[in-house]
């Protein structure tokens, strides 16, 4: 495994159980969970570079956000990133083909999210029958209210990427204000929307299976 300058290094306990969870050679999910703000896509990236991109795929929950137009059907568009702005069921089916797909299969591919343009992009993502980690981060793995349940019995480990609340409400202003949203909305944002989530996703902590400090 290898590691590059440009993402932080990855603690000695998560390399341990990186290599401990790929040691059979057999495709296995890796699930990354926190809050908004948290660092999971870092994390992500960090252990794709660590594993390589020939062993490895990063495939995020965000893919399935709901498009803006149904959200704004649904009258949910501002509580977006809540869990029933997702497309739940759909992830999990992902996440089921994703554990069914054979090494002499077909490609799977997975939408991805747009952060620039805010909406999911479909087939962004080609997961190879050769793959052995698919790593899939996002906030509701260990959800466990309604179709949400069933993602986590399908990830063969868990990671909950903890961090200093005020550090990760910081980077999330900067977030927002960076794809076009003032401080003050900027905070309002946070308050008021992303709050109430991560306290959702920190209540689900006790259920990973490991529990990594990220800054």
């Amino acid at each position: 495994m290898n590691t590059t300058p440009n993402l932080p290094a990855l603690p000695a306990d998560a390399l341990f159980r990186l290599q401990a969870l790929m040691a059979s050679g057999q495709r296995k999910l890796l699930g990354v969970i926190g809050a908004p703000g948290a660092g999971k896509s870092t994390l992500a990236a960090a252990l794709l570079q660590a594993v390589g991109t020939e062993r490895a795929q990063v495939v995020p929950m965000d893919g399935f956000h709901l498009a803006n137009v149904e959200l704004q059907r649904l009258g949910r568009a501002g509580r977006k990133g809540a869990p029933d702005t997702f497309d739940s069921a759909g992830y999990v089916a992902l996440l089921q083909r994703l554990r069914d797909q054979r090494a002499d299969g077909d490609i799977v591919y997975a939408p991805e999210f747009h952060r620039d343009i805010e909406e999911p992009i479909a087939g962004a993502i080609a997961v190879l029958p050769s793959t052995q980690l698919v790593i899939t981060e996002g906030n509701y793995l260990l959800h466990d209210v309604g179709p949400w349940g069933g993602a986590a019995p399908l990830l063969d480990e868990t990671w909950y990427v903890d961090i200093d609340d005020a550090l990760r409400e910081e980077r999330l202003i900067q977030r927002h204000r960076q794809f076009g949203r003032s401080a003050e909305a900027a905070r309002a944002w946070v308050d008021s929307t992303d709050a109430p989530n991560a306290r959702l996703i920190a209540a689900t902590k006790s259920r990973a299976d490991y529990v990594l400090a990220w800054s």
